[in-house]
């Protein structure tokens, strides 16, 4: 064989996960792309030993709030945009993910707002920093519109064209509904996240349920027909009745994130919208506002996918407690964190072990607990962590 047709890795004894079931045997990268995969062992000068462990595609993650926790590590601290962007960036890619839609807040829900100050620094920064290569995970935009905001519509148009923008979602917070039906949870949520005292908080109650009513609708519907006008994938938001995702489907909508009932997600099933719930709600058992577990939905067959939400490391160990506790088979647990996320937002390149495909690949290994143990991680067939 000549040292051009010299493979440029090759992955042996792998316990390998692909979108049919498992494999134990090799995989072949060459350039950037998966170039062949066999059964069993080989002993090829350079093969790289898995010594059983998992082979799986990279990650692939639709929606994380993970940058704004570098950018804003306090409350009125304000962190330079690069250095958070890298470290961000360093988190999720050491926790198995080579893609990251990075979801940045189109409007806060709060006055004075650190949100709104870091918008457009938090998009040119990725953009940046992904044309100079300065990153290990391959990063896009996710714009999460919150609708009830008055601006929503005007900080979004900026955006509308941008070719990074791989989702949008379309977020109504107001206290009462969806996600925070119960106003004790959010008083909790909110005095312990923006150091609210209560008199504030209940000013802010208020607030947000006038602006419901003068803006959320319309902006809704103005964002929407934006997105389908440009073929950009466009999300619901916490979804608790089969009314909302009768809207979301009229509207044009694609996914429903986060449902907070069994009902509404299994109604978005039925009308062709693909459900995403949290990794965190998977790990800790539960939703910590009091809502539908994400447990319950794929024991139900309505779980598309998981999101990493707000730690990263939660997305694989998310799927495979999927497998674990909720009988889910494993190549189907691990599809919620790399196929059937890529295919949503339609990168049809990656999220599956296959040739052709891209070389995006991760090396786990389980704890004795079962947690999954990160051992390696490629992107484009490039050692990132």
């Amino acid at each position: 064989m000549s040292k051009t047709e010299t493979p440029d890795a090759v992955l042996t004894n792998a316990r390998i996960i692909l979108p049919e079931g498992e494999v134990r045997g090799t995989v072949t990268v060459r350039g950037d792309k998966i170039e062949d995969i066999s059964e069993g062992p080989v002993s090829l000068p350079g093969a790289i030993d898995y010594e059983g462990d998992f082979l799986i595609a990279g990650l692939v993650e639709l929606h994380t709030d993970n940058l704004e926790k570098h950018l804003i590590p306090r409350p009125k601290v304000h962190w330079p945009v690069v250095s958070a962007l890298m470290a961000h960036d360093a988190q999720v890619a050491a926790a198995g993910i080579t893609t990251v839609l990075d979801a940045v807040a189109v409007g806060g829900t709060v006055k004075d707002d650190a949100r709104d100050e870091i918008l457009v620094e938090s998009a040119a920064a990725i953009h940046e920093a992904s044309e100079n290569d300065m990153l290990r995970a391959n990063h896009f935009l996710h714009m999460r519109c919150e609708v009830g905001n008055p601006r929503a519509v005007a900080l979004f148009e900026p955006f509308q064209d941008d070719p990074l923008v791989r989702l949008v979602s379309l977020m109504d917070h107001t206290p009462g509904q969806r996600q925070f039906v119960d106003i004790e949870k959010l008083r909790v949520y909110y005095l312990g996240k923006q150091a609210m005292s209560d008199a504030e908080f209940d000013e802010m109650i208020e607030d947000r349920k006038k602006n419901q009513v003068l803006y959320s609708d319309k902006h809704r519907r103005t964002i929407a027909a934006a997105c389908v006008a440009r073929n950009i994938v466009t999300a619901s938001h916490d979804d608790a009745t089969e009314e909302h995702v009768d809207e979301a489907h009229e509207l044009g909508l694609t996914i429903s994130e986060f449902p907070t009932t069994l009902e509404a997600a299994k109604h978005a099933r039925k009308k062709g919208l693909a459900n995403i719930m949290g990794g965190p709600n998977v790990v800790r058992g539960g939703s910590h506002s009091g809502n539908v577990s994400a447990g319950e939905l794929a024991e139900a067959g309505v779980l598309d996918a998981l999101s990493s939400d707000y730690v990263p490391a939660s997305l694989l160990h998310g799927a495979f407690l999927l497998n674990e506790k909720h009988g889910v088979p494993l190549p189907e647990a691990i599809a919620t964190v790399t196929r059937n996320p890529a295919r949503m937002v339609g990168l049809d390149d990656r999220g599956e072990i296959a040739p052709g495909k891209r070389a995006d690949i991760v090396r786990v290994r389980q704890a004795k607990d079962g947690t999954p143990v990160i051992r390696k991680v490629m992107r484009s067939g490039l050692r990132v962590a």
